[in-house]
């Protein structure tokens, strides 16, 4: 009888602990939220900037906030040095570059999402400056941003990159801009939504080359391999242009400089 008693209270015991583990230490841990942490460069209007009230804005940050709405996904923005993004996105510290990013020439070196843009590296030039061709530089100062696609364009154009006196690089193109205003550099190359951008109040006193240095496609960078964030993202990026979200966001940074006619992924 004893034995019996003993058996049970053993059972009852077990039955106890096991049941305190299904309601506290041993319940199974839910499933982290997905979080997607976007890397920027917080001075590349219209597709990242700070706002007036010293907030990040930007047409790509507005499009990845939709798309983490969307998905339920946390949303992280963080400002980079451009120059080093490779780092930051190799060390963790962002899981993805969305700010127009240049995707061609760099098809190997990231994984990437569907091109979205349609974007041209274009120069400009003070209006009164004489300089109306790409030919018309030659002896000339010309700006760029270090680490950035202009860079690349110019190094693509041996022949172009010859005829210039220099190529200063910057760390950003608010500096270029203030270096061209003061005559420091004779021109900027930039993306043409940003060339568009910083001339837009300048009344007439800059123009852009009709001639573009070279063009070439935005998409989203992921690090080298990372297929399953990469999908996840492309396939609401793609259902975002389908719907019209991706026009309806695109249409709110016009006055930045944003060139609606770029979106090649809108229908």
């Amino acid at each position: 009888m004893k034995k019996t008693i003993s058996i049970l209270l053993a059972a009852v015991m077990v039955l106890t602990c096991a049941l305190a583990l299904a309601s506290c230490g041993g319940k199974k841990p839910a499933e982290e939220t997905q979080k997607l942490i976007v890397g920027f460069d917080a001075e590349f209007p219209p597709f990242g900037f700070v706002a007036e009230d010293g907030t990040y804005d930007g047409f790509d940050l507005a499009m990845a906030k939709e798309l983490c709405k969307r998905l339920g996904w946390e949303f992280e923005a963080v400002a980079i040095d451009w120059n080093s993004k490779d780092a930051e996105l190799s060390s963790g510290n962002i899981n993805c570059i969305w700010n127009g990013f240049t995707y061609t020439g760099r098809e190997d070196q990231y994984t990437w999402s569907d091109p979205y843009v349609d974007n041209s590296i274009v120069l400009v030039v003070k209006a009164d400056s004489g300089i109306t061709s790409l030919a018309d530089l030659a002896g000339k100062s010309v700006m760029a941003q270090a680490g950035s696609s202009a860079v690349d364009a110019i190094d693509a154009n041996e022949e172009f990159k010859n005829s210039l006196k220099e190529v200063v690089q910057l760390p950003d193109y608010n500096t270029g801009f203030m270096d061209l205003d003061s005559g420091s550099v004779d021109a900027v190359a930039a993306d043409l939504g940003v060339a568009t951008f910083n001339i837009s109040s300048k009344d007439g006193a800059y123009v852009i080359l009709d001639e573009p240095l070279s063009t070439e496609q935005y998409a989203v960078g992921f690090l080298l391999g990372n297929t399953e964030l990469r999908d996840a993202v492309n396939a609401e990026l793609l259902k975002m242009a389908e719907d019209g979200t991706m026009m309806s966001i695109a249409q709110n940074y016009v006055d930045e400089g944003l060139v609606l006619e770029s979106l090649c992924l809108v229908k």
